[in-house]
């Protein structure tokens, strides 16, 4: 398991300081002394030390209270940020805490920040709608309701929030004049499975994922078998079957579509998202979809060069996301200012391996974040876009961290 003995105890104050832990293991240490110095003075039976108290974590039994009448946790370090390696002391924010800031969804997903607006959106998929955190008060609200069943959301350069929608099999851009915009439904005439996520491109290009998951009767439309797609649907939608493998897309300014990444490269492409310098583009392949004839992804994560002409190259894994032995499968990934990808981390029943897992740009494991719930997805936001925002399964939370996100939304 990663434990949180794997800090590196000379990054929790400068040198020569103690740590906290060092400070509590001295304690303890003392007060055992005390004690049995006493025990001597009066003939009995000296007490054993005790350990060291330690902050609930989500490890603990009781696991931690992550609500707002949790009991605090701050301790320093957060107990459930782990640094794997010493370097991942520069990136997470001493003196603060993970917080739950709102609970009660289906299935969290798609966290984006508007800048300009000072609030979060995410997608809360089978509900069918858009969740909205602002930052000034902590208040949340149904933000856009229906959202056709909305996944992946981002924001572009020009503050425009952009929505990969399942129920619709489109991604969407909301204009600032408050019309929208289908900027891509089909590809070669063939409509498309149902875009995943999405991410902006500085020359005005974007680059979606377009997975089958939506072909769910829980988030989108039955593709197949004895359900009938149209119950609970208005009278004039369409149920349409899949029609094209699961590849990954660019929409070209000019609103061409191009494919950039294929099935037989990346099976069932999921979250994606760009180096700082553009230079670099990461996929994450996740596990077989409705309507999958082959094996399906492998929950790993690919690499490409992006060239000049906006060609890919030079495919590598990334990661196989296996840690101590435990499939920490990703779904969701952010890139920081130093390059460094936090990547939503799904282990299922394995507790302590939910959450974010942190790597840097040559695929070394840095450091980890506990969440007591599965992780969909991440997001870099707040004033300063160094608060990482993370949509688990039914909740969304949030800790800051020492580093920003590198791109907007």
């Amino acid at each position: 398991m990663i434990d949180q003995e794997q800090r590196n105890p000379e990054a929790d104050g400068s040198a020569g300081a103690m740590s906290r832990r060092t400070l509590v293991q001295g304690l303890a240490v003392a007060a055992g002394a005390t004690i049995a110095g006493m025990g001597s003075t009066s003939a009995q039976t000296p007490t054993p030390t005790p350990a060291p108290v330690g902050p609930p974590t989500t490890i603990t039994t009781p696991p931690r209270d992550f609500g707002p009448g949790g009991a605090p946790t701050t301790y320093f370090w957060d107990p459930d940020i782990i640094a794997v390696d010493p370097s991942f002391n520069d990136l997470a924010q001493p003196n603060t805490a993970i917080k739950r800031l709102y609970t009660g969804l289906l299935w969290a997903e798609g966290p984006a920040w508007s800048a300009q607006g000072r609030y979060l959106v995410w997608s809360d998929i089978p509900n069918n709608r858009q969740m909205r955190y602002l930052e000034d008060d902590s208040r949340v609200s149904v933000f856009r309701s229906p959202s056709n069943n909305s996944n992946g959301n981002t924001f572009d350069f020009q503050g425009r929030q952009l929505s990969c929608e399942h129920l619709t099999r489109r991604v969407t851009r909301y204009e600032h004049d408050g019309t929208a915009t289908v900027l891509a439904d089909s590809f070669n005439g063939k409509k498309l499975n149902s875009p995943n996520d999405v991410v902006p491109h500085p020359d005005g290009s974007y680059w979606f994922t377009d997975p089958p998951y939506g072909g769910q009767l829980y988030e989108g439309e039955p593709d197949a078998g004895k359900l009938n797609p149209r119950i609970g649907q208005p009278a004039d939608f369409v149920a349409r079957k899949r029609e094209l493998p699961t590849n990954c897309y660019r929409i070209d300014p000019s609103g061409r579509i191009d494919m950039v990444v294929t099935e037989e490269q990346v099976p069932d492409p999921n979250g994606l998202c760009f180096s700082p310098d553009y230079k670099k583009l990461y996929v994450i392949s996740t596990g077989k979809g409705p309507g999958d004839t082959g094996p399906g992804g492998k929950g790993d994560m690919h690499v490409f060069d992006v060239g000049a002409d906006n060609k890919l190259s030079n495919q590598k894994l990334f990661s196989d996301f296996m840690i101590d032995g435990v499939k920490c499968g990703p779904d969701g990934v952010r890139a920081d200012v130093n390059g460094n990808l936090w990547v939503s981390s799904n282990a299922g029943p394995h507790v302590g391996y939910n959450g974010v897992t942190v790597w840097s740009p040559d695929g070394k494991l840095l450091g980890s974040i506990r969440l007591p719930e599965v992780c969909g997805n991440v997001c870099f936001g707040g004033p300063k876009r160094n608060r990482l925002f993370m949509a688990g399964s039914q909740s969304l939370y949030a800790v800051y961290t020492a580093t920003q996100g590198a791109a907007p939304g």
